[in-house]
């Protein structure tokens, strides 16, 4: 058996296996059977193939050309790591972008024929796939996982064992969460329900795992009927204790290979509920013809995003003891910084040993980025062992960074000044600081579409004519997937899906992003609460959760108006009620000297 070394090796192993299939064109998608934002090696077949170790992006191979397709945030990455490689990076500007599909309409001729494995490409993705295809008469084969066919190497499925999600910080009993998703099958007159998203199982069955780095989730698919259901998983990962209990509440354990074998197996004429952005085509085609599928969103998604009362109190708790751990680290780096050597390399590892000595915490909920200066302007910038940046000097750093605890999850992004920040400098942070207050400070009626919140933290940047590229926040689960739906503040265009609910968690991060000089980016996570009901509506406000200072060495004072000074002053104050009984000696005096009022 050849080891295929090298990604031109690989390529040509690919072309080859497409010729023996009569294959014109293979499209291999960033993700898995669950349309999981985080791989497990298993499925990561377009970095295995391409080399590029971005976690989005799109790969097509033809016999003679190959190109990824990968958005701004990836443009120096992806040249980066596609050099000598034989492959094109595509750019485009967003990670929604449909131009991947234009250049299979423009490229391939009719008659011939495109394969992508069906069990990694969700449906809504193939339905605007065939349309694309079809208008060209180009045919689509998602039977072939051609990656299988060469990759003879490819790593086992996880394997980490599941527990349960305490019941003391579960929001409320499996029994009850299956009892509101049967109710909602009930209204759409479904006799099944089919699962696929990883933290929706998790979230239902008040379960966790580890099989996906940063997300404490398990790879499994749940098949709900309106009395039962059944768990496809690998049962190895549960003990016998789990496996009762899920018993007890109507839930049966199947293998986890099974899976399609069940659904082709459905009782006749009856009805199913499948959400067309949360499951793939593949699962879909095991569905008998004589099966009537309702699409609609996953009931629980939407559930899982109104986090209940008990389980607000526990996020609030939460970030009392990351904003602790917080205040730890950043009283380090200021003793240290331009006094001892400090790596980009060195803040992820300080920054997550501060956090490990807070009660609850579990691990960090994503990669932590760490750019000084020019590499703050890559916003999905990774340091790495062969590529990172030394820490001394003028200039800001940029740390985005978070945390998975029993009671939450943590995401925040703060930008430090390193010696004396520029006078450029300090007019992007500010700009950037009054993005992050503009929306913080905001009322909307409940049911606002969150993408149309999007331009309130844009408006002060726009009146300065810069923009910036990536969504302005995303929603945040409760000890689960740092990125969760429905809801998204972006210029992606709204649909009723995007409904702002009270109980929601959501990022604000508005940046500014200078290549090759610096960035600046200020994260903090907002939670909808009532704000008033009258005559005009029924509003929501946003409570800011994340407690942690903004680096006052880095406003320009001029820039903000009273409003704004009055809220910063207010939030530092807060910050420094919260925190001050958690810390202590060094982090203490840093507090205090860090949320004085200005």
């Amino acid at each position: 058996m050849t080891t295929l070394h090298t990604i031109p090796q690989r390529l040509s192993a690919l072309r080859q296996a497409m010729q023996q299939q009569h294959i014109d064109a293979c499209l291999i998608p960033s993700s898995d059977p669950h349309l999981s934002e985080y791989l497990p090696e298993h499925w990561k077949a377009r970095q295995w193939l391409s080399g590029f170790k971005g976690s989005m992006g799109t790969l097509i191979v033809t016999q003679d050309q190959a190109g990824l397709w990968a958005d701004s945030r990836y443009w120096q990455q992806a040249e980066q790591e596609l050099a000598g490689s034989g492959i094109q990076l595509m750019k485009i500007q967003t990670a929604a972008s449909t131009l991947h599909l234009d250049w299979l309409a423009d490229t391939l001729q009719a008659g011939q024929t495109l394969a992508v494995d069906g069990d990694v490409l969700g449906l809504a993705a193939a339905d605007a796939l065939q349309s694309r295809l079809a208008s060209r008469n180009i045919k689509l084969r998602s039977d072939l996982d051609l990656i299988g066919l060469i990759h003879h190497a490819r790593a086992a499925l996880p394997s980490a064992p599941v527990f349960a999600h305490a019941p003391e910080y579960a929001g409320s009993r499996r029994a009850d969460k299956l009892a509101a998703v049967r109710l909602a099958m009930q209204e759409s007159d479904a006799d099944f329900h089919f699962i696929s998203t990883l933290d929706d199982i998790a979230w239902l069955l008040n379960l966790r795992g580890a099989d996906v780095n940063y997300n404490p989730v398990f790879i499994a698919h749940l098949l709900l009927s309106r009395q039962g259901g059944t768990l496809f998983i690998d049962s190895r990962k549960l003990n016998a204790t789990l496996q009762a209990e899920l018993a007890a509440d109507g839930i049966q354990i199947a293998d986890y290979a099974n899976t399609k074998t069940m659904l082709q197996t459905l009782p006749a004429h009856s009805r199913i509920l499948l959400d067309p952005r949360r499951v793939t085509l593949g699962l879909r085609h095991a569905i008998a013809e004589n099966i009537t599928i309702q699409y609609a969103m996953n009931p629980s998604t939407l559930l899982k995003s109104r986090k209940q009362d008990k389980e607000t109190e526990h996020v609030r708790h939460t970030m009392e003891q990351d904003g602790a751990a917080l205040c730890a680290f950043f009283a380090w780096f200021e003793s240290v910084v331009n006094r001892e050597p400090i790596t980009e390399l060195t803040i992820d590892t300080e920054i997550t040993a501060a956090r490990a000595r807070r009660p609850g915490f579990v691990s960090p909920s994503f990669a932590t980025i760490a750019g000084f200066n020019a590499n703050g302007a890559l916003p999905h910038y990774h340091a790495t062992a062969e590529s990172h940046a030394l820490i001394q000097g003028d200039g800001l750093l940029l740390i985005d960074s978070g945390g998975q605890y029993l009671g939450g999850t943590t995401d925040i992004t703060r930008v430090l000044a390193v010696g004396t920040p520029s006078a450029e400098q300090k007019r992007d942070f500010t700009l950037v600081l009054k993005g992050t207050m503009n929306l913080s400070m905001a009322h909307f009626p409940r049911s606002t579409l969150s993408p149309m919140l999007d331009a309130l933290a844009r408006a002060p940047m726009w009146q300065h004519n810069i923009d910036f590229g990536h969504g302005t926040g995303h929603g945040v689960g409760y000890f689960l997937n740092v990125h969760e739906g429905p809801q998204t503040i972006s210029r992606s265009l709204p649909d009723a899906s995007m409904a702002m609910e009270q109980g929601m968690i959501t990022s604000i991060e508005p940046g500014i992003y200078r290549p090759g000089k610096w960035g600046v980016r200020i994260e903090n996570l907002v939670l909808n609460v009532a704000a008033e009901k009258n005559g005009f509506g029924d509003f929501l406000r946003f409570e800011t959760l994340t407690l942690c200072p903004i680096d006052t060495r880095c406003i320009d004072k001029s820039l903000l108006c009273t409003q704004e000074l009055d809220w910063l002053n207010h939030y530092h104050a807060e910050v420094q009620r919260r925190l001050l009984p958690l810390v202590e000696g060094a982090a203490r005096e840093w507090l205090l000297q860090a949320t004085q009022p200005i």
